[in-house]
């Protein structure tokens, strides 16, 4: 049986991915994922999207089952990251007939992954606003070039009013798992397709001209209430704005001198009145949640300790990050800690100087080693000026 409602037309046939440990071999999923398919079933069949191989088997098993014996018309094909695409050479072996609808860009790179007999005649390549008619149902097709690669495309279904949404609107999680969509999906998104808030924003219009009452993402679940919340949580992510009113501590610290500092700094934060303070240990945490944390609050604080006259590896990998999703429009504070030539505050300072509109606290903590009361006043009045 599916895993979700849809319609009595439209079905789900993707799969939960529970063991897999890295999503893209970098993101940890504790609670696993969701490879998202679709079928709609009508006078012609379309298929909305093949699976990851590992799911392959029982990807066309719930295939079959919706078909009960059909053949399908159309594979509507999104998106050609292999989590959505793997499946593609055996769909088209089974069914020969089966015409592939995607875009340009899709057909140009399909044959770095796949070596499908009589490519040209089995593509339709559709363009922007283009139609594919299915009998009651009707599919009208929209590029999403960069969200998050350039061949996506999204497909909306007018009858049924139903927004194939390729990437955008997925989460990290199983449908068997038991958690709120937001935490995931903001990790999904500033993780994967943060850098790409101009064309996601390009999307968002595109979508905002379509009476839509269902998104189906390729990861995640299907939204089919208060859609006006996850259309402005994506609005306000791809935008850069903040998303919270808080301050993230990210620390990185080799024998725990610098964290007790930025440990310290939590209190005062809290005590000057902060309305909200995060803290993760660069070196321990999770990378993808500092990042999404960072993101979501609109004051920053680096904690870290020098290292190699530059700075703990730990925070230039978390600086690189959120050089490479363009973080912007955030008030960062500076932390430093060496014990004879520091030299991580210049080191962060640098990178977060190459930052679009970023305002640099003036105060800069300087400690040597261990904490001292002098520090901690020099602390205070960093709270004092990111609070401001």
């Amino acid at each position: 049986m599916s895993i979700v409602t849809i319609s009595d037309s439209i079905k789900y046939i993707g799969v939960d991915d529970t063991t897999l440990d890295l999503f893209e071999s970098q993101y940890i999923i504790p609670n696993g994922v969701s490879y998202n398919s679709y079928i709609i079933l009508d006078d012609k069949i379309a298929v909305m999207d093949t699976v990851d191989a590992r799911k392959t088997t029982e990807w066309f098993e719930n295939l079959d089952r919706e078909l009960a014996g059909r053949t399908p018309d159309y594979l509507v094909v999104s998106h050609l990251e292999p989590d959505h695409s793997s499946n593609i050479q055996l769909f088209a072996e089974k069914y020969p007939a089966t015409k592939l609808v995607l875009s340009a860009k899709a057909k140009a790179m399909l044959p770095q992954f796949f070596d499908i007999a009589k490519l040209d005649e089995r593509c339709v390549v559709v363009k922007e606003g283009e139609t594919l008619e299915l009998g009651a149902h009707k599919l009208q097709f929209f590029m999403a070039p960069m969200v998050h690669w350039p061949e996506v495309m999204v497909g909306y279904e007018a009858t049924e009013k139903v927004l194939f949404s390729a990437d955008a609107f997925g989460k990290f999680g199983a449908l068997s798992a038991d958690e709120d969509w937001t935490c995931e999906a903001r990790r999904y998104y500033f993780n994967i397709v943060g850098k790409y808030g101009a064309p996601v924003q390009t999307l968002l219009k595109k979508a905002a001209t379509l009476d839509i009452e269902t998104i189906c993402p390729l990861h995640g679940p299907i939204l089919k209430e208060d859609l006006g919340y996850y259309l402005d949580k994506y609005n306000t992510w791809s935008s850069y704005k903040a998303e919270d009113d808080g301050v993230l501590i990210a620390c990185a610290s080799i024998h725990g001198n610098t964290k007790k500092a930025a440990e310290k700094m939590v209190e005062i934060l809290k005590a000057k009145g902060a309305k909200k303070v995060a803290f993760t240990d660069l070196t321990r945490d999770d990378m993808a949640e500092a990042i999404e944390d960072a993101f979501r609050y609109d004051k920053l604080i680096l904690a870290a300790s020098s290292y190699d006259a530059g700075v703990f590896p730990p925070m230039e990998d978390f600086l690189n990050r959120l050089s490479h999703k363009t973080y912007q429009n955030r008030k960062v504070g500076i932390i430093e800690n060496g014990s004879w030539a520091p030299s991580a505050a210049k080191t962060m300072k640098g990178i977060v100087e190459t930052f679009k509109n970023v305002a640099i606290c003036e105060q800069t903590v300087t400690i040597k080693s261990t904490m001292k009361d002098a520090d901690v006043e020099a602390m205070e009045k960093l709270a004092e000026e990111i609070l401001a």
